[in-house]
């Protein structure tokens, strides 16, 4: 078939790769310069499937009430928020559910298990080289950051994620270069989990796409998609639209406004995150690979020369403007526990992004109901552990074969339910 994927962030470059790889002819449409440059631009890079879980769980609503309210809090509510946010927010709110919950919760572990297996697989078979280590090491400041995680803790051993206890000086093994000066209680080690460069891999698998056939178009903004025998897309500037056998939604945020005239209604929200990349100013100063402030949701990762913080979640508000007080939790946590690490007067990139999250958690994947459109979209925070994964299961889907994987949870029809 002749498909159109729209949008070259991480979900759509492995889109393009796998459907390339089933023998489809791939043109890939995104309205940026380049690929990768928005919400998979300078992510956190961390792929631990023992802590992708959906927002939307028994106990949350208090607790995202506190973080509001507290100087450094992952949590921010910026403003102006909109009708479509207040509606997003009931939504998640209904999601917490215990019921709920626990289905989203299953969906969404053993899509990310499915996925790290495919990110391996891919990397290997194309020998890809990019930044990368192993490992995960979970901080917990106090006996009661180790109290709160329990629950969690719980669902890894339910769903057979290995993982170890540790007290401070066990940590301080895993990670010597932590701060002796700054005292905490534990931490959680995932020896499985691990943090790659997001961006890095998806320029190499964009040219390995490429290499397989598929087409990249960029400036190319989509105005219009028609259904109509094929599919029809329009383009800004140009007057002949493309036709298509079969298009592939991947636009992040931007994917509501493209389907919401074909009378499908995705409850997306764009809830940012922050990061700040700066070169390494002494290696023996920099953690091994990724270290995560429980407490404050914030992750510490080393990829390559450079280490990157990366955190906050702040619904509202508008792209442009970065909250000073989210970049200020960064730069807190790094000095708490690597102050020696980051090289300042070299320059930092400081980054917003606009995560597109669904209220209950798990992506949509599969057809939407109109026909010859599919849907790739709404993995939120945890795009890049989501998708190689995902993207082999829109292409099993797509040439009618059953994927490895339970995808009813990833049905556009929940959404109804």
């Amino acid at each position: 078939m002749k498909i159109a994927v729209i949008g070259a962030g991480i979900i759509g470059i492995t889109s393009a790769y796998e459907l390339a790889r089933d023998g489809h002819e791939v043109t890939v449409l995104e309205r940026c310069g380049a690929a990768a440059e928005e919400a998979s631009f300078a992510n956190a890079g961390v792929v631990a499937p023992g802590y992708v879980t959906p927002w939307g769980a028994p106990g949350m609503p208090a607790k995202m009430l506190r973080h509001l309210f507290g100087r450094y809090g992952p949590v921010k509510i910026g403003l102006p928020l909109s009708l479509h946010e207040l509606h997003w927010i009931w939504r998640w709110y209904r999601a917490c559910r215990p019921d709920r919950y626990l289905v989203n919760r299953a969906t969404l572990q053993q899509l990310a298990l499915y996925s790290r297996a495919r990110l391996h697989l891919i990397t290997a078979d194309l020998k890809l080289e990019y930044e990368r280590s192993d490992g995960c090491l979970v901080l917990l400041r106090s006996k009661h950051d180790s109290h709160l995680v329990q629950p969690g803790l719980q669902v890894l051993r339910e769903t057979g994620v290995s993982f170890k206890e540790l007290d401070a000086n066990d940590a301080r093994k895993i990670e010597p270069a932590l701060n002796p000066d700054t005292p905490f209680f534990g931490a959680v080690h995932l020896p499985g989990g691990e943090v790659g460069n997001c961006r890095q891999f998806a320029l190499l698998l964009k040219n390995e796409a490429q290499r397989l056939g598929v087409k990249f178009l960029f400036n190319a903004k989509v105005t219009q998609i028609k259904p109509t025998g094929d599919v029809a897309i329009s383009l800004m500037g140009e007057e002949a639209a493309l036709h298509f056998d079969a298009a592939v939604i991947c636009a992040g945020v931007d994917s509501a406004r493209l389907l919401a005239p074909l009378g499908l209604k995705i409850p997306l929200a764009a809830v940012h995150g922050y990061s700040i990349s700066a070169a390494i100013r002494e290696p023996l100063n920099a953690p091994h690979s990724a270290v995560m402030d429980e407490r404050y949701k914030v992750v510490i990762s080393r990829l390559g020369n450079r280490v990157r913080v990366a955190g906050s979640a702040e619904l509202g508000g508008t792209a442009a403007q970065k909250c000073a007080s989210s970049l200020q939790t960064l730069y807190k946590v790094l000095l708490d526990w690597f102050p020696g690490a980051a090289k300042f007067s070299g320059g930092v990139q400081e980054w917003k992004g606009a995560r597109p999250m669904l209220p209950d958690g798990p992506p949509i994947i599969g057809p939407s109901g109109s026909a010859g459109i599919w849907l790739n979209l709404g993995h939120g925070s945890s795009g890049w552990a989501l998708s190689c994964g995902s993207a082999r299961v829109l292409a099993d889907l797509i040439d009618c074969r059953t994927p490895e994987l339970d995808s009813s949870g990833l049905s556009v029809t929940r959404l109804h339910q």
